[in-house]
């Protein structure tokens, strides 16, 4: 190796030796999650594994036509795709802090014309490869801002993942909603066309005098009560059609698998609660707020770093003459090496404001972690207990519609035998409706809680 190629080297081992060398970022350590150790005894006792974080989706909700709606949806649903699309640019983000690490090197060419020492113009040409304004990373600045750049890539992975959930979850319960408008206009026309009768039968009889006024008022104020049930329920339809159709990104395709009767046969299974220590850290969406904690923690090395000298260098390697024909002969090698050094001594006390704010927002970081984990805790309890409770809620109910479905027999036949009243039949006849639409509600509240069970522990997200 030649003596003039001496400088280049050294500089090159000084940048790699000195670059990067300290942080002055805090140390990270996850803090305690400030929730219970277990969730309420009350809501559910532990099950075996595995655990939702780690079942499919495609495991979880097993009916064919749910299975292509979620699909569907994760395709075409522009929630998601602005989630994805918010990840290629915390990737390219990163990638630009990352080569900030790295000195930038291009070639170039210049010429200058100044008066000589003689009074001659004195030409000068040069031509080779330069490195201009690179920053020694001696305290960790560039390196730390590399580390806040990662972290929000991470954590715009984990907010994908946690729009994915959501999605599904979206999906799932928007489909039963439908399931469970399907069976309350059944229920709606079903008892519309009973009351219809029972107006037509009632007018007969006040027509003959042998219904009062007030028997065939009542029979009409429950026939139109039941016609507006029916335009309730179909107004409901529309709109849980419609939100369905936003969340798949476009209409519902004709060629759907046929509808079974989730409301019957919903096939989804129960799920271990877990602890929440290891339950919560495992949702994405408290991931996320971790590596927002985790750069906000780099952010403040960066901000401590500016309080120190900030040492850049600049440097060329390549031919020079005092003419164009001369820059590639022989001899014509020249380089320059010019560090620098600047020391901030007044600036007005914008560096230590810097500081505070990294400090206060490495603050709000961790209140945003901690009310992330509060929420997700309270999510899993109230889910928890919703199905300790809805499965006896839902027995009762079914007990009760049964009970009035023999009392409206039992009235009726009263009624047909003259020891009951048109209007004892026609409140039997109200209530056993009540009973019905509370039944399938119910049946829908319980699938849903399980929905929302399976997305509040971390499952959904696995393809």
């Amino acid at each position: 190796m030649s003596k003039r190629r001496t400088p280049i080297v050294a500089a090159s081992a000084t940048i790699t030796l000195l670059a990067g060398c300290i942080s002055l970022a805090p140390s990270y350590q996850r803090p305690a999650a400030p929730v219970a150790a277990s969730f309420p005894s009350a809501a559910s006792a532990p099950l075996a594994d595995p655990a939702a974080a780690d079942i499919e989706w495609q495991r979880y909700f097993t009916e064919p036509r749910l299975q292509r709606l979620i699909a569907i949806a994760l395709a075409d649903n522009r929630d998601l795709r602005i989630a994805v699309l918010n990840i290629e640019q915390a990737r390219a983000l990163y990638q630009v802090r990352r080569a900030d690490e790295l000195p930038t090197i291009g070639v170039g060419a210049a010429g200058s014309r100044a008066p000589g020492t003689n009074g001659r113009i004195a030409n000068t040409y040069s031509v080779g490869f330069a490195v201009t304004g690179y920053e020694l990373d001696l305290f960790g600045r560039i390196r730390n801002l590399s580390e806040a750049a990662l972290a929000q890539y991470v954590a715009s992975e984990e907010a994908r993942k946690t729009a994915q959930i959501s999605l599904v979850a979206a999906v799932a319960t928007t489909h039963l909603s439908l399931l469970a408008d399907d069976a309350l206009l059944a229920v709606t026309r079903q008892t519309l066309a009973t009351r219809e009768e029972s107006f037509k039968l009632t007018r007969l009889k006040f027509d003959n005098g042998a219904a009062s006024e007030l028997d065939l008022r009542l029979a009409e104020s429950l026939l139109e009560a039941a016609k507006v049930a029916l335009a309730q329920q179909t107004r409901q339809r529309a709109v849980d059609e419609d939100a369905l159709t936003l969340l798949l990104g476009q209409p519902l395709p004709a060629d759907l698998p046929p509808q079974r009767d989730l409301l019957v046969d919903a096939g989804l299974p129960e799920l271990p609660a877990g602890v929440p220590s290891e339950v919560l850290t495992r949702r994405p969406d408290v991931r996320q707020a971790e590596q927002q904690l985790i750069a906000a923690h780099a952010n403040i090395g960066a901000a401590r770093a500016a309080f120190f000298p900030r040492v850049t260098l600049t440097g060329t390697a390549g031919t020079a003459s005092s003419e164009l024909s001369g820059l590639f002969k022989s001899g014509s090698f020249a380089w320059t090496f010019a560090p620098q050094a600047l020391l901030t001594v007044f600036d007005a006390g914008r560096n230590q404001a810097n500081l505070d704010v990294a400090r206060v927002n490495r603050d709000i970081a961790l209140a945003q972690y901690e009310r992330a984990i509060q929420t997700a805790f309270r999510e899993v309890a109230d889910s928890l207990a919703g199905r300790a409770t809805l499965g006896e809620q839902l027995r009762a109910q079914l007990a009760q519609a049964h009970a009035e479905e023999v009392r409206v027999r039992l009235t009726e036949l009263r009624y047909r035998n003259g020891a009951s009243s048109s209007l004892e039949v026609l409140d039997a006849q109200r209530t056993l409706f009540a009973a019905q639409q509370a039944v399938i509600q119910l049946q829908a509240q319980q699938l849903q809680n399980l929905v929302t069970l399976y997305k509040v522990l971390g499952g959904g997200w696995k393809d």
